[in-house]
């Protein structure tokens, strides 16, 4: 990752890179219980989940994080929604069945085109306040594709059923009834980790010029960070390949 001194803050590529591990080594699992069949009964319950939601709000925090020291943020977030639809495209001709609709990338390239538009305005805010009010917001939003604002148990707000259209809606985080995606991160509640994890870096970026840990290089992981979305692209095929070809591989 670029820093603003044109030295690359290495650690930052490292951490990235160790979540994108975690990524791989869930949807592994994922394969072996969704598509072969394997038994793991955590997985599909509550650890399991709990797992899927940490590792998805590191990652999007962290890519909010890095959006701030994007040179092109513009051409990013452009590349990040065109391989979010090639992964439509994919799913839909391969494996319909696991057909993937507004995918982690796609919010990612979404998230970043609307962080252009609204950069101006959120500047105006003091960082820990910005961090604040995401962590709110993700808070109140998280349900909002299940019909409803708030927490459970605490608040909620019953919200229109005429929301929920469509694809177009499901975008932005209302999927009408019968919608289906393997993988669904919609605009909202999602935009707000990533907001935060902007905020977080103009709270920081004055001190990162000075910690000379962020230019150490962690071998394979900050390799792996560097490279995180030909990665991303292709580690499901190749995991799964794997995976058939695994027993006929072992005596």
């Amino acid at each position: 990752m670029p820093s603003t001194d044109n030295r690359r803050y290495h650690l930052l590529d490292a951490l990235r890179g160790a979540a994108l591990v975690n990524m791989i080594i869930y949807h592994a699992l994922w394969d072996l219980v969704y598509l072969m069949g394997v038994k793991l009964p955590w997985y599909s319950q509550t650890p399991g989940y709990i797992w899927q939601q940490c590792s998805c709000l590191v990652f999007i925090v962290l890519s909010g994080f890095c959006w701030g020291m994007s040179r092109q943020p513009l051409r990013h977030g452009v590349k990040l929604v065109a391989c979010g639809f090639l992964i439509t495209l994919v799913t839909a001709v391969a494996m319909p069945q696991n057909l993937i609709w507004w995918g982690v990338l796609s919010l990612l390239g979404s998230a970043s085109l609307a962080m252009v538009l609204l950069k101006p305005l959120a500047e105006k805010l003091p960082p820990t306040a910005g961090m604040a009010l995401c962590a709110l917001l993700f808070l109140l939003a998280k349900n909002i594709s299940r019909g409803y604002l708030g927490v459970p148990g605490l608040w909620t707000l019953e919200l229109p059923r005429s929301l929920y259209q469509n694809l177009f809606t499901a975008f932005w985080g209302f999927p009408a009834a019968g919608f289906f995606s393997t993988d669904y991160f919609p605009f909202l509640p999602w935009i707000f980790p990533f907001g935060l994890g902007w905020f977080l870096f103009r709270l920081v970026k004055e001190r990162m010029k000075h910690c000379t840990v962020l230019y150490r290089e962690i071998p394979l992981l900050s390799w792996m960070g560097r490279h995180s979305l030909v990665i991303y692209l292709l580690h499901q095929p190749v995991v799964y390949g794997l995976l058939v070809l695994l027993p006929s591989l072992l005596p």
